[in-house]
């Protein structure tokens, strides 16, 4: 039984590092701005969620090509939690911090969810282990984070908050 555990474990661990590697190239083609990759590694019907300001949507016109766009986004940090990967940056420059949830699916990315000048806070449901979600008739379901944006202090003075549930 421990070793089917020890298994399970390995191959999800495998999973999260293949993620963000996919994750990774994408923005390297990005930044390169090479098509032919970007659109290998993007869904055709990738399902796209934009949050901030419209002003902002820097990637958007990046891959429709509807705007030459200087915006680079380069990650400062990528975590993976089974399929869904979180990269996060900053511009400090025009103060402005990043978050994207991608989601990967055999390699390709499926889904983004974009967030600009916002404090994201990602929980998991759905675990098995009670653990680390519990809930009663009484109290509310309760999970606790499993990832925090870290915005920088130029970022601006409001800057609403979110919870993304993976």
């Amino acid at each position: 039984m421990r070793v089917s555990a020890e298994l399970a474990l390995a191959q999800e661990d495998l999973e999260e590092t293949l993620n963000k590697g996919v994750v990774r190239a994408l923005y390297d083609a990005l930044n390169r701005r090479d098509a032919e990759a970007i659109h290998k590694i993007l869904a055709a019907d990738l399902e796209w969620w934009f949050h901030g300001p419209p002003s902002h949507q820097f990637l958007m016109r990046l891959l429709t090509g509807e705007q030459e766009s200087t915006f680079r986004f380069v990650p400062h940090s990528i975590s993976a939690f089974g399929p869904t990967v979180l990269a996060e940056g900053f511009d400090q420059s025009r103060s402005i911090a990043w978050v994207h949830a991608w989601t990967v699916a055999d390699g390709i990315i499926t889904q983004v969810r974009e967030y600009f000048n916002t404090s994201l806070t990602v929980t998991r449901f759905g675990k098995t282990d009670q653990s680390d979600c519990s809930s009663s008739i009484a109290a509310p379901l309760h999970c606790p984070s499993v990832w925090e944006s870290s915005l920088p202090g130029r970022v601006g003075k409001s800057v609403p908050g979110l919870v993304l549930a993976i």
